[in-house]
């Protein structure tokens, strides 16, 4: 009895993520914009989505902005979380205490110190400062993903390195990096994420005529959300299923091949 109830709440559990999605797909292929009233299945809404400029152009700078902030963001990330891995005790505590700050803090006082930061140095307010406010917001995380592959790490193996006569550099990249690698690319995951799903810190540090997805679609919720959007999350989705799916496939490859 206690098996089976585990397993209801389970699906339950399941269920209540996922049915969202689940609508969000069927509305898709909805013919009519109402929402909660099915009036025939079209796809006209994934034809329109690519002659709907407002759209693909928030796709666009959504896109941009995620991937130069995971990529920036994954970089010094990792060389910060390597050195704050080699200071004294007290030193790695208060550089890891700080780093806590921007994880905890609510997204709406971090949008606001940003935005007063970039009217404090007169940086005009755009793409530009979007870029650099979600570095800023994804940096920690992939500090906090890196820092524990760093104290799994047996350090005798960057000694041995040196041993073996090999720079720091190539200690670095051909040693140290190569263990990381599972948190590195954990925390870009999680920077990507971030980053395309943010709209606090978008709204707050971006510039007249530059918007991403979530921003877009806050101003179509006042005039009524374009079904294109269902369409673009729709691909999306699935997108990322896909790719999880071929991830999973190839680690299960490798797993095979070892054994």
């Amino acid at each position: 009895m206690l098996k089976l109830s585990r397993r209801i709440y389970l699906y339950l559990i399941l269920l209540f993520l996922y049915l969202p999605i689940f609508v969000l797909i069927v509305f898709s292929f909805n013919d009519t914009k109402l929402r909660g009233v099915w009036a025939g299945f079209t796809t006209h809404w994934y034809t329109d989505l690519f002659e709907d400029p407002i759209i693909l152009q928030a796709f666009y700078h959504t896109v941009i902005v995620a991937l130069v902030a995971t990529v920036v963001a994954t970089i010094l990330g990792t060389i910060s979380a390597i050195g704050i891995h080699h200071l004294r005790r007290r030193s790695q505590k208060i550089l890891l205490n700080v780093n806590y700050l921007p994880v905890l803090n609510p997204d709406i006082v971090t949008a606001v110190a940003l935005m007063s930061l970039f009217g404090f140095l007169r940086i005009q307010q755009g793409l530009f400062t979007m870029i650099l406010a979600h570095i800023a917001f994804c940096m920690p995380y992939v500090i906090l993903s890196v820092l524990p592959k760093l104290n799994q790490m047996n350090p005798n193996t960057v000694e041995a390195a040196y041993d073996l006569g090999a720079t720091p550099f190539q200690a670095l990249v051909q040693v140290v990096l190569p263990q990381l690698r599972a948190g590195i690319f954990s925390g870009a995951l999680i920077a990507f994420t971030l980053s395309i799903d943010d709209f606090v810190i978008s709204f707050f540090t971006t510039g007249q005529g530059v918007s991403n997805l979530s921003i877009a679609l806050y101003s179509m919720a006042k005039t009524g959300i374009n079904p294109s959007m269902n369409a673009l999350s729709t691909i999306m989705f699935l997108s990322v299923l896909i790719l999880l799916l071929l991830l999973n496939r190839k680690d299960i490859d490798l797993v095979d091949i070892e054994v």
